[in-house]
């Protein structure tokens, strides 16, 4: 089963809300759900999906290792722990959540831990988030590109990290998008609203449609049906050369995760 272009992102959903959001995405069709140890709702993820219609092995399910789990022993056990909490006895896919501030632990060391628990069968892929190049190349130089399944990463039309995007093409190393939608400011903006309106669409749509015409996925989260349905519409929507280069001027380097402890060096 390979990763689902368009999936159910989870940050900063907790408990039954993100059980509802949960079921509700599997109801109306995603077969993608995103979390993470930080998150603190692994277990309420596990919860709806065992309660969901949809059998597990129709549903990827993507975790991150977070930052106090990246020793070699750590990372393992803190996985165990997770596939516990997801009522699963395997992952599709983990990521290393950030990459170790001040390399505290050794990039060689999680990256190899992470490849360890990929052949102990406790997870089908592998992959990263929030790495710039140079960590990514150094990524690269332990593992190899081919292992790495994605790097997920802030992208918005005013974010558009192409210099990141570029290099990871030129690799082969596929990218997702987490803050699609920039935490609802594509809503508000005049561009985006009117190309919505030649399509009969929402800024959100073109938004998502915009980066999933690059091979993108997109992980936007939602707690609303009616929200989620029309996020998974966007996939619907075909773009004009015209409208893709228009939404590529938005760009404005508009970084909206970036706390001060985990800035890895951004490109």
């Amino acid at each position: 089963m390979r990763m689902p272009q368009f999936g159910l992102g989870t940050f900063r959903l907790k408990d039954q809300q993100v059980i509802d959001s949960v079921v509700t995405g599997v109801e109306v069709g995603y077969r993608h759900i995103d979390t993470a140890q930080i998150y603190g709702n692994e277990a309420e993820v596990g919860q709806a999906i065992a309660e969901s219609s949809v059998p597990r092995e129709q549903i990827y399910v993507t975790t991150k290792i977070w930052i106090e789990n990246l020793q070699r022993d750590a990372l393992r056990a803190s996985l165990e722990t997770s596939l516990q909490k997801l009522r699963t006895d395997k992952v599709d896919l983990t990521l290393i959540h950030w990459p170790s501030p001040k390399q505290a632990v050794p990039l060689p060391e999680y990256m190899e831990a992470l490849v360890a628990v990929r052949e102990a069968g406790l997870t089908r892929e592998i992959g990263v988030s929030n790495f710039p190049i140079a960590l990514l190349k150094q990524a690269i130089d332990v593992v190899g590109a081919e292992a790495i399944a994605t790097n997920q990463v802030e992208v918005h039309p005013f974010l558009q990290n192409r210099k990141l995007a570029a290099f990871m093409r030129e690799q082969g190393i596929h990218l997702t998008a987490y803050m699609p939608l920039a935490y609802g400011k594509v809503m508000d903006d005049i561009l985006l609203k009117r190309i919505a309106a030649d399509h009969q669409a929402s800024p959100a749509q073109v938004a998502l449609a915009w980066l999933m015409q690059q091979g993108y996925a997109v992980i936007p989260s939602s707690t609303k049906r009616a929200n989620l349905e029309a996020n998974l519409a966007a996939a619907r929507l075909t773009l004009t050369p015209a409208e893709m280069d228009a939404i590529a001027t938005l760009d404005r380097g508009e970084r909206l995760a970036n706390p001060d402890s985990l800035n890895p060096g951004w490109d």
